[in-house]
């Protein structure tokens, strides 16, 4: 069962610590920004996959879920940070359940990145892509089952490493692999075929698909198809996440 005012209680939380961070906002997007301004300027002269689009406008949709992924899988980094503090043995002692915990750290996690998001939408739709408030308002709900995804996936890695700096190895053998092979950058339709094949067990691919379906109106699957592989990714970390949260409990 889950315990509603335990949530909004992590929630607020995690607002609070996010937005005391304000260097935490501006340093996210640097890495996307220079993917944008540098690599999709500097290859303007290609030819994009998408007619009536430049290469940056194509790649858009890809930095922008590249945003949603690292904001949203490096918050599983904060789990650690509870455990050294004891403020998670604190938390776990409360007579909630672990799917209550999780889902209010979940939801803590998303929020980085759904405003990490809109930052970087209002800086695309400005100076890379005309997008109208319809695009950008369904750029936004994408977002939501995407960044729960992946935040999932970081919680559920944090809550198994005991130290920063493995957790922090295992991102880096994880987070690239996963944007590299999602098409964020290329045209999956022209990839080589074992990219395909690891590209659809990669959920960032699904991400960038969709994102790329609302701001371009054309993608490698369907609208269906992409919305079905989240929701299915969704549910499979939510289980591997309340499963996860399951053992810290009873390790406190």
């Amino acid at each position: 069962m889950i315990n509603f005012n335990a949530v909004y209680a992590l929630l607020l939380r995690e607002a609070k610590i996010f937005f005391r961070e304000k260097e935490r906002i501006i340093s996210i997007l640097i890495s996307p920004l220079l993917f944008l301004f540098v690599m999709g300027k500097g290859m303007a002269a290609g030819t994009s996959p998408v007619p009536g689009y430049t290469y940056q406008q194509f790649i858009f949709p890809g930095i922008m879920a590249m945003v949603i992924l690292f904001t949203s899988i490096t918050y599983g980094l904060y789990i650690i940070w509870d455990k050294r503090l004891d403020f998670l043995k604190e938390v776990l002692a409360a007579p909630i359940s672990r799917a209550t915990l999780f889902v209010g750290k979940s939801l803590g996690g998303m929020l980085g990145a759904i405003i990490e998001s809109l930052l970087l939408v209002v800086i695309g739709a400005a100076f890379i892509i005309p997008l109208s408030p319809l695009k950008v308002l369904l750029c936004l709900a994408a977002a939501f089952p995407i960044s729960y995804m992946i935040t999932n996936v970081g919680l559920s890695i944090g809550a198994t490493m005991k130290s920063m700096e493995g957790f922090g190895l295992v991102m880096s053998f994880l987070t690239w692999p996963l944007f590299f092979f999602s098409g964020a950058l290329f045209d999956l339709a022209t990839a080589a075929p074992y990219i395909k094949i690891i590209s659809l067990f990669d959920p960032v691919t699904y991400a960038v698909d969709l994102l790329r379906i609302i701001m371009l109106g054309t993608g490698y699957f369907t609208v269906w198809t992409d919305l079905g592989a989240i929701a299915l990714f969704c549910l499979a970390t939510t289980g591997l996440g309340v499963t996860a949260f399951g053992k810290l409990q009873q390790e406190k």
